[in-house]
Parts: structure tokens; sequence; C-alpha cells
């Protein structure tokens, strides 16, 4: 097996397109947070889709800063403020997130609203799979996978201060709704698998409604592996996080069972022999975070893992919207069309299984 190397973020210098006044940046931390006050390093982190992130190199430490996108956004997203909370709320908690500094709602210092926090030095693994890494080091990866996205499923959020966060009640069915319009919204060619699935989500719901924090994006890249250690020391890209169904985690974080190998986009692991290699399958992961968490193992994860499909699928159509719109973080993804209808083509084919009760 072979794939890409988990190793340190790539820094480039600051996108044309997202450059902002770093003097004024730096005028307005200087009193407000350590180092501020000599000189300053802005570039930015090559990749992601989502709030543009840059690395901020300080005499007193280096620091990350998390902004909304320029332009025009879809309904509700990029809410940096929401990622800023939950990282505050969890600081101190099982689940290691870096330490938030500050949160900046005000736009006119840097054209939009940001956060800083502390920057975790790590190894990120960019596939969904840690290919490269040797089978022992996979196999304590996936059981520290399992381990940290339980421990946030038990954290109280309400004890953490997160009333209001979300709504525990009908997250499922917001969330298929939300989808749909996001799926809407982002539209710009048909595409009848994307609408099927809208119409299939509703009628297969699980009917135990549970509560707890959803972390939304919880896969491998966005979890820093220790720089030398098979284990986690931070979870990133909390921008989707709400209160919700924990098995909506779950399902999501076992997409790569679904996903094809592949050198490019989205590896996965589907109609591969695992044995020898670390990686346990869906039902051991499963199994294993069940056993964490202290609750029994689910009849079948799928119909999350179709509801995952779909919500990931309306958001890389997202980005091809952004990039078709000369908006999106990186500039790869006017390649993303493919990707989003692949997306919607296996979830289809994985609810029609479900279906035929295979």
């Amino acid at each position: 097996m072979s794939g890409k190397s988990g190793g340190m973020p790539e820094l480039v210098p600051v996108l044309d397109r997202h450059r902002f006044d770093e003097a004024a940046l730096a005028r307005h931390l200087r009193d407000r947070l350590p180092g501020f006050d000599g000189p300053v390093e802005v570039r930015q982190f090559l990749g992601g889709q989502s709030n543009p992130t840059f690395h901020i190199a300080t005499r007193a430490g280096d620091y990350v800063l998390r902004k909304k996108p320029p332009g025009k956004l879809l309904p509700r997203a990029h809410e940096v403020e929401r990622e800023y909370r939950i990282i505050r709320a969890l600081e101190g908690s099982e689940v290691p997130v870096p330490r938030a500094r500050l949160l900046e709602e005000d736009a006119s210092v840097i054209g939009t609203a940001f956060f800083v926090m502390d920057n975790v030095p790590g190894r990120v693994f960019f596939d969904r799979v840690p290919l490269a890494a040797p089978p022992a080091d996979r196999a304590a990866i996936y059981e520290d996978m399992a381990r940290v996205l339980a421990a946030l499923h038990k954290v109280d959020w309400r004890a953490a201060g997160l009333e209001g966060f979300g709504k525990p009640a009908g997250y499922m069915a917001r969330q298929i709704a939300l989808w749909t319009r996001q799926w809407e919204a982002a539209k710009v060619e048909e595409m009848p698998e994307m609408d099927r699935l809208a119409a299939w989500l509703p009628e297969h719901l699980p009917q135990e409604e549970e509560a707890t924090i959803a972390h939304g994006d919880y896969r491998l890249g966005n979890l820093i592996i220790h720089p030398e250690q098979p284990r986690i020391v931070a979870v990133l890209d909390w921008e989707l996080a709400t209160i919700g169904h924990p098995l909506a985690d779950l399902g999501y974080c076992c997409l790569t069972y679904h996903f094809d190998p592949g050198p490019e986009g989205i590896a996965g692991v589907a109609g591969l022999d695992l044995a020898g290699t670390g990686i346990p399958d869906e039902a051991a992961f499963v199994a294993r975070y069940c056993a964490l968490a202290g609750r029994p193992v689910p009849p079948s994860i799928s119909v999350f893992v179709v509801f995952s499909m779909f919500r990931l699928a309306s958001i890389v159509a997202g980005v091809w919207r952004r990039a078709l719109d000369g908006n999106a973080s990186d500039p790869r993804a006017i390649g993303y069309r493919d990707r989003y209808r692949a997306m919607a083509e296996r979830a289809w084919a994985l609810a029609q299984r479900i279906d035929a009760g295979a």
C-alpha cells in the first residue's frame, strides 16, 4: 500500500484572493496577545476548503488564524465564531484541542471575522487512511481515533457551557433538510442521485433521538498526530460542530471503508484485504468505538454512512460552485465536479443495497 506521507502541513505565501492587511492585524493584536510587538510572518496553510487558515510566526511563539473567506457565502457556512466557542468549551477535556486565544467578530479589522489559537506541531495525514504509516502505527492511530471520538461524545455539553449551541431534538431531520438546501444553493447542473438521496433519507431516519457534541467532519485529515508517536494531539476544523447524533460522526468516520483506493482525492480502502495492514475493518472499528463510548453496537451504521456521503457531496458541490465563482480556498477545487458526483453515485448505490436488505 502506498500513499501520501503524514508530515507537517505545507505553508505557502498568502494567496492573492485571501490577502488581508497584516499590519492592521498586528496592530490589533499587539496589546491582546504576546509576540505581536515585533516582526510577524504570515503564511497560509495549503489546502482545506472551509475557512482560510494562516500560520503566524511571532517571537513569542506560533499562532494559527482562521477567518471567513471573502465574497458571498452560502447560508450558515464558515461560522468561525462557533469554531472558537466549541474549542474553548473543550479545553481541559479528554478531547485534545489547540488553546483558543481570541475571537474577533469585528470585520473591519481584516475584512472578516477571525479567531486565533495556538499552533500545535505534529503530523497531518492528508488522506483518509494513514497509508504511509507502518502497520503498528496505523493500528494505534485507529485506536486513538475511536478513543477521541468516544471521548467527545461523552462530554457533558451542558456542563461545558454549550447550551444553545445546537438543538438536541430532531438533529437528523434538520441535517437532511439543511444539506438538501445547501445542495440546491450550490446546484449548477442536474444530478439525479442527489435529488433521489434527498427524498430517500427522510424515509430511513433512525427513530432514536440522541444528543451529544458532534464534530461534523471527524476524519484523519482533521487530526494532528504527535510528531513521533502514533497518537492524536489535536482535533481541528470544528466549523460544522453542533449538538447532534453521535452515530452521524461515526458514519462519517467510516466513509473510508466505502471509498476506493486512489492516488488522488479521498483515498479509501473499499475492496482491499486489510489483513496485516493494521487497519481494522468497518465492523471492528465500529465495535471498538462503541466499547469505548459505553454503548451497544448499532444494528447498522449504513444509513448514517449514506447520510454522510450525501452531506459531503453537498459540501463538495458547494466547493466546486465557489471555484466556478473564483472564491475557493484551494485552486484544485475546480476539479471537484467529478468528486461530488462520484460520492452521490456511491451513496445511492448503498441506499439501494439497504432497501434490498443486503
